[in-house]
């Protein structure tokens, strides 16, 4: 499967809010900047034009193992949101992805240093050594002070900042209930090898591409088979069940945030997010709810399992500065 290894890390999303794509600054200047430099900027476009960022990202990657997906989003994003640092977050099968500005790199890996990750080189990713030992329903470890001196002292107070502002810019999850996805990926035993698991995986890539789809993301690393969060109806493009791994039963339901009305450096939404699904160490929280999140360029895609989703409504709209979802 040389295609899906050929790129450090692409990430390319479609979803119900925009179409987001996640690539080299080689491969951006390439193929993007020319078609948008051609495409004329017609009045009433409301910013809709395609834009490619000014600043450069790098990806962090870390192994999602030893924490449930949800607790693993708070604890990644935690230690980064108290420090003030804006990041893109993404779940996919085998791993979390964090990007973040080139220029806090250094920062960011102190940051997840001091909170028990350690890079292993066999990997090529961050993992949590602590999260072995710790009880994942604990929340005490989230009381913790900032290295430097954000306003928010523990995750508490930044969710409860975060939804603050959410209230006060307008921006209301949006639940989307006839969309159910799957959380699914290629097999790692035959993306070194052209198969034909491999052509039916490309295949039923294209499938969905040619006939485009409400919801569908792709990420391709050079080290993992590809990863992917489709559609449930989508499933039929790639022929028989064993072409994908991943549970064909247990369906996400994405819930929404276009935040376009935020500054692209915002801080803390991802966190702000998960500690009002997962728990923020208030007391305050009833059973965690399960989660993953996908950071586009101007939303945030929270995926929640279709038996929680009523609990993660709930969870959203509780609270002195709680959100009403639509």
């Amino acid at each position: 499967m040389p295609w899906a290894t050929q790129h450090p890390f692409l990430n390319v999303s479609i979803t119900p809010i925009e179409c987001s794509v996640v690539c080299s600054k080689a491969l951006a200047q390439e193929y993007f900047a020319p078609v948008i430099a051609q495409t004329p900027k017609r009045k009433d476009s409301n910013g809709d034009r395609a834009t490619i960022s000014v600043e450069d990202f790098v990806v962090i990657s870390v192994e999602g193992e030893g924490l449930d997906a949800g607790q693993r989003v708070l604890e990644l994003t935690s230690p980064l949101a108290l420090a003030g640092i804006s990041i893109f977050f993404i779940t996919t099968y085998f791993s979390d992805y964090i990007l973040v500005p080139a220029k806090a790199r250094t920062q960011v890996i102190r940051a997840l240093e001091e909170r028990g990750f350690a890079f292993e080189k066999s990997t090529e990713a961050y993992t949590n050594i602590a999260a072995h030992h710790r009880n994942a329903s604990s929340t005490s470890s989230f009381d913790i002070n900032p290295p430097s001196t954000p306003p928010p002292a523990n995750v508490s107070e930044l969710s409860a900042r975060t939804f603050s502002l959410l209230r006060r810019r307008n921006i209301v999850p949006h639940v989307h209930r006839d969309i159910r996805l799957i959380q699914c990926a290629g097999r790692r035993d035959s993306y070194s090898n052209y198969s034909a698991q491999d052509l039916a995986l490309q295949i039923g890539l294209t499938k969905c591409f040619v006939h485009p789809p409400r919801f569908l993301s792709l990420t391709l690393t050079g080290s993992e088979a590809p990863s992917l969060l489709l559609e449930k109806s989508t499933l039929p493009h790639f022929g028989s069940d064993d072409v994908l791994l991943g549970s064909k039963n247990d369906y996400l339901i994405p819930i929404s945030l276009n935040l376009a009305p935020l500054p692209f450096e915002a801080t803390g939404i991802v966190c702000g997010v998960a500690g009002k699904l997962v728990g923020d160490g208030s007391g305050q929280m009833m059973e965690p709810v399960e989660m993953s999140y996908l950071s586009t360029a101007r939303a945030g895609m929270v995926m929640v399992d279709e038996r929680d989703l009523d609990r993660a409504i709930e969870a959203l709209n509780r609270g002195e500065f709680g959100l009403e979802v639509v």
